[in-house]
């Protein structure tokens, strides 16, 4: 049934009530992208340098003529069919993503139109906290009454961002970090529930690192040219803002919902690197089975981690067990999300 935006009461809770994800085909592994950065420069690099120094054995790549929108779109079908739902079902479609198919416009338009939805559609963007964001953002409008059932969708394609031919080892290691992305989509349903839902929301921002990492090109600074097309920023930089920010977001959505550690069934948590998902669960103190571990194998899928983190686990969750979300973004930003199953 086609639902055109209404006005409606709002409830009194909002949750997450169906989940999908979609990997590319292909697989890159750590070894083979190595020695394609290695011919392709010339640069000689030391043997599993990348596996080595991240931890990262493979990665899914998006194959010629798969966007951003396309990986959006298959995890989206899952989601809804997971639910029993028709795209017309959904009145508030938001594409939260670091990638997009091209400046203008929304790409959540060319999801909109291959789902075959009727939604009012929009674009969120906050690097790899975008998705977590949009769940957020879907939650708000829930809860007033803008929209009765929401579809919040990724698709990430950071791996295109990745210059294969840098022209010297300094060139290689300002991008270096860019050697960690693999691609991936990622969608939930966000509606109004009977108990449980999202309980819990915190953010913290601190903009003033917004140059430690980026891709620079396609807005008014660097509207063209292709050396502005690769993501730049410095790994170690970027470990070293997070670890100086800490853990007190965190800190503060334990001790303002009462619960520790034992009180969440899964704590996901974006994942960049090996060892910057081991320094997390050593700064926080989370037990390590808690976290779903899928850097070493999807590398960093930028926004689509947490979500293909949560498709992983959804249907092994009993209703009223807990998840901790916990997002790390370029920009900077850090942000947790509190969600029970209902």
């Amino acid at each position: 049934m086609d639902m055109p935006f209404q006005p409606c009461d709002p409830p009194a809770r909002a949750g997450i009530t169906a989940v999908g994800s979609l990997l590319p085909e292909q697989v890159l592994s750590s070894a083979d992208l190595q020695q394609e950065v290695a011919r392709t420069s010339g640069l000689t690099l030391p043997p599993t340098l990348l596996k080595q120094a991240t931890g990262i054995v493979s990665r899914r790549v998006a194959a010629e003529g798969v966007y951003a929108s396309t990986l959006a779109v298959g995890a989206a079908r899952r989601a809804l069919d997971s639910a029993g739902l028709s795209p017309l079902d959904v009145d508030l479609l938001v594409f939260a993503s670091a990638s997009r198919d091209m400046v203008e416009p929304a790409t959540a338009h060319i999801v909109q139109a291959e789902l075959g939805s009727r939604a009012h559609a929009l674009d969120v963007t906050n690097a790899c906290n975008s998705f977590v964001n949009g769940i957020d953002l879907a939650r708000s409008m829930v809860l007033a009454g803008r929209a009765r059932r929401a579809l919040v969708v990724t698709g990430e394609t950071p791996s295109r961002a990745v210059r294969k031919d840098p022209a010297d080892f300094a060139e290689f290691r300002s991008g270096f970090a860019g050697y960690t992305f693999g691609d991936a989509g990622a969608a939930v349903v966000v509606e109004a529930v009977g108990r449980g839902g999202i309980i819990d929301v915190d953010t913290e921002t601190h903009s003033e690192h917004w140059e430690v990492g980026g891709i620079p090109g396609g807005g008014s600074r660097h509207p063209r040219g292709d050396e502005h097309t690769w993501f730049r920023g410095d790994g170690h930089e970027l470990r070293g803002v997070f670890e100086k920010v800490g853990t007190a977001v965190i800190d503060r959505t334990l001790h303002r919902t009462g619960l520790d550690w034992g009180g969440f069934a899964r704590v996901l948590v974006h994942q960049v690197t090996v060892p910057y998902l081991e320094r997390f669960a050593e700064l926080t103190g989370v037990p390590e089975e808690k976290l779903v571990v899928t850097v070493p194998e999807l590398g960093n899928i930028a926004s689509a981690s947490i979500g293909v983190q949560l498709d992983r686990v959804y249907g092994e969750l009993a209703p009223g067990e807990r998840v901790l979300f916990v997002g790390l973004g370029g920009g900077i930003s850090i942000m947790t999300m509190v969600w029970e199953k209902s």
